[in-house]
């Protein structure tokens, strides 16, 4: 449900124009060269740090560069691997499933629409948006742990689930969806964080609920 949005068209520019003047050119922290790095990146980014992905994925990638490798792997080889992930074991079967699905569908390539990713196992819609509006810019919003919190303390929504969060902020921003994505990241991971939020330096206080 959005919240007071037709009195609030000035708050939402507001936060707009102070998120992209605190991050201009905001980017996923996840470390990839291509799109099948990417999409792996990011299933295995669900419900664990990209700093801990960054760790992993060098040694993954190295061993499995590209869906054809990574679809022969047995599944202890990849668990091995993945064992400081969290949900390492239900990841491992992703990956291996997944590259076999690109394999036998996509000619071993990416697909880079929403429909065609889900259909992938271990991909949900927040990572499908997330490696379009990565991959190709798409104009897209996609909802982590960070922009749920972050929406809800800057009064943008009072939905329950990240699915209408997302169509929450995409009906109030409408354009330049990827970009305010990568924002609300990384103004949640650093500055808007779950404990001990930095409300003393924060640059949206005057538009924040969490406080008022």
């Amino acid at each position: 449900m959005l919240i007071d949005i037709f009195e609030s068209e000035f708050k939402i520019e507001v936060i707009k124009n102070k998120l992209f003047e605190l991050f201009p050119n905001p980017k996923s922290e996840l470390i990839f060269k291509n799109n099948f790095e990417l999409l792996i990146a990011v299933v295995l980014s669900a419900q664990c740090t990209d700093k801990r992905v960054n760790l992993i994925t060098p040694n993954l990638f190295k061993l499995f560069p590209n869906s054809k490798e990574m679809a022969k792997a047995e599944i202890y080889e990849i668990e091995k691997l993945l064992a400081s992930c969290n949900l390492y074991k239900n990841k491992s079967k992703y990956l291996i499933e997944l590259s076999k699905q690109l394999e036998n569908n996509f000619n071993g390539t990416v697909p880079l629409n929403q429909k065609d990713l889900m259909s992938l196992s271990g991909v949900g819609q927040k990572t499908a948006n997330v490696v379009m509006l990565e991959s190709i810019g798409a104009n897209l919003m996609a909802v982590d742990t960070h922009v749920f919190r972050v929406a809800h303390r800057l009064g943008l929504t009072n939905s329950k689930t990240p699915e209408k969060v997302e169509q929450d902020l995409t009906t109030i921003f409408k354009k330049d969806l990827g970009k305010l994505h990568g924002a609300f990241v990384l103004f949640g991971r650093y500055f808007c964080t779950a404990k001990e939020p930095k409300c003393n330096n924060c640059i949206l206080i005057n538009e924040c609920k969490y406080l008022n």
